[in-house]
């Protein structure tokens, strides 16, 4: 087995592609299986955008999905799963139905559109292209975090928010990644300091070290808020090498929820959209129930890192007024 990345691609039989469009102040991220994956997935925000998720219930019919896509852009942005169906279609690639083939490319949007960004895009929004180039460059190995594909116009009520990814490995060898693009209502990290709120899960350094502060006060647990009614969500995927039912994948799905809410406060708020995908490649099978509890408890973990690390990671855009990014307030700590 190849090295951890700690990265999604960490997972035999996946490639992310992102595309950044810095003047836009936004982009896509498109998480590509070699083969299709057993798919399934949970919303617990109150203003979600995405699109063909229902079919992701595990009562649902279609198991399996060709890609996932992650895009800034509000409801223009699920344009972008279009792009990214078309290439996988130009590569021969879908559910077969009679004589032709469906690529199924669920999606979840954030919305960024009052970042600062140029969004005077005339008639036809850019989504469908930045998909299409998303999936164009989705590669296995390393990949960039932070303002990039899907979280380049991510903010939080602190600091820039970003994409962000982790990965684990189980006791039995499974491995386990998330990935993220952080841009939620709330808060990642502790008051006004540097520590993160997903501290306790940190591994080997991956977002400074800092662990948590001595004390937690009051003031430090109170609600901070970016605004009402502005751009929010948080939107990700758990993806695992262990074999799972859809059932299982859903799931995963929640216990990558949890993770959510162990590393931002608050979550799930009203205008959040937090929406969490879960997949399986299949290439492990799992020996007991004790293997998928496992999986279960580091799904949570992994997105936790994954969404400090994408605040870690982030830079702020560059357009005038926009929000700082966690490195330009506390450089030393990196």
């Amino acid at each position: 087995m190849a090295d951890l990345l700690n990265l999604l691609t960490d997972i035999e039989g996946v490639s992310v592609g992102n595309v950044t469009d810095l003047s836009l102040g936004s982009g896509v991220t498109a998480v590509v299986f070699d083969e299709p994956a057993i798919a399934s997935g949970v919303v617990l925000g109150g203003a979600p955008g995405g699109r063909d998720t229902a079919l992701l219930d595990p009562s649902m019919t279609v198991g399996t999905v060709d890609a996932l896509v992650l895009s800034g852009g509000s409801a223009f942005g699920l344009d972008a799963a279009g792009g990214v169906q078309a290439g996988l279609r130009e590569a021969g690639r879908g559910l077969q139905v009679g004589t032709t083939r469906v690529p199924i490319v669920p999606q979840a949007i954030l919305m960024d559109l009052l970042n600062g960004g140029n969004k005077d895009w005339g008639l036809q929004s850019p989504y469908r292209e930045l998909g299409y180039d998303a999936f164009k460059a989705a590669k296995k190995g390393v990949f960039q975090l932070g303002t990039v594909g899907a979280g380049t116009g991510a903010t939080t009520a602190t600091f820039k928010g970003g994409l962000g990814s982790a990965s684990a490995v189980s006791s039995t060898g499974h491995r386990i990644a998330a990935i993220v693009a952080v841009n939620a209502l709330g808060s990642a990290t502790i008051g006004d300091g540097p520590h993160f709120w997903g501290a306790p899960f940190e591994r080997g350094g991956e977002f400074g070290g800092l662990g948590l502060p001595q004390q937690i006060s009051d003031r430090d647990i109170a609600m901070r808020l970016k605004g009402v009614n502005v751009t929010a969500t948080t939107i990700g995927a758990i993806v695992t090498d262990a074999t799972l039912t859809k059932a299982e994948a859903h799931r995963l799905s929640i216990l990558g929820q949890d993770g959510l809410a162990r590393a931002l406060l608050p979550a799930h708020l009203p205008f959040d959209g937090d929406t969490v995908f879960a997949a399986s490649t299949g290439h492990r099978p799992m020996a007991d129930m004790l293997d998928f509890m496992e999986l279960c408890h580091l799904a949570t973990s992994v997105m936790a890192r994954a969404i400090a690390r994408g605040i870690y990671e982030a830079s702020a855009l560059p357009v005038e007024g926009a929000q700082k990014a966690w490195r330009d307030r506390f450089p030393a700590g990196r």
